[in-house]
């Protein structure tokens, strides 16, 4: 606990941008607290968290730790190594265990529609790599938003290596010493909102339902602002 406002460090996920948290840095900054939206590399779960890890740790002060999507994994990882981590926030992510996939955990329940048949894989520096087809992307990740904006998100969305969706958790878990709040994306179809779930039922995470998809940081900003803002009341 603190008697400082915690800095909001967002890490967005596979196939985007940190475009995304456009809206949720506007409340966010709007009640005062300070963000810093983290460009995640996407190479790796162990460099990736090292990375996010390295960024909080320059941070003076406390932090809230916010991840979407695969930076679930990330933040669940890299909390371990940055002391100034006060709580964890996931926003339609995945909250692996010790041992377990990002993968693993999106074809843990039904729903899941990211596969061969709306994927695209392609190989650099002897990596593959996937990024949604155009074409699957609103389907897949943003069910709730407008034709218009699903366009651009799917040509701007950034490609992820495998290795960094199939690399199990090492260690332990880093919710099983900080308190964490999971926002439930209910008609989330990258990562099925049954598991999301169990994952946060598991991690003992406050959890707030969102009737919203994949993309619910876009299409329910306030809302996921709102969360965030909780998690950083409760560590003060």
């Amino acid at each position: 606990m603190s008697t400082t406002t915690p800095t909001i460090v967002l890490i967005h996920g596979a196939f985007g941008d940190s475009g995304m948290w456009k809206g949720v840095i506007a409340k966010l900054q709007g009640q005062g607290y300070t963000t810093l939206a983290v460009a995640n590399p996407l190479r790796g779960l162990e460099s990736d968290a090292q990375y996010a890890a390295t960024v909080a740790k320059s941070v003076e002060g406390p932090v809230v730790l916010v991840g979407h999507s695969y930076a679930g994994s990330i933040i669940t990882r890299a909390a371990r190594d940055a002391s100034n981590v006060q709580a964890l926030v996931y926003v339609a992510a995945f909250q692996p265990d010790e041992g377990e996939s990002s993968l693993e955990n999106a074809s843990r329940f039904e729903g899941a529609k990211m596969g061969p048949d709306t994927t695209i894989a392609f190989e650099h520096e002897g990596e593959p790599e996937l990024r949604i087809l155009p074409e699957h992307y609103q389907d897949v990740i943003a069910g709730d938003l407008p034709t218009e904006v699903t366009d651009l998100l799917a040509v701007t969305q950034r490609s992820v290596r495998v290795q960094a969706l199939t690399a199990e958790l090492s260690g332990t878990p880093a919710w099983r010493t900080l308190p964490s709040w999971a926002v439930v994306a209910t008609q989330d179809n990258a990562i099925p909102g049954q598991a999301q779930e169990f994952m946060a039922e598991r991690a003992g995470s406050t959890i707030v339902r969102v009737d919203g998809s994949h993309a619910v940081s876009i299409s329910q900003p306030d809302t996921v602002a709102d969360v965030i803002i909780e998690a950083a009341k409760a560590t003060r």
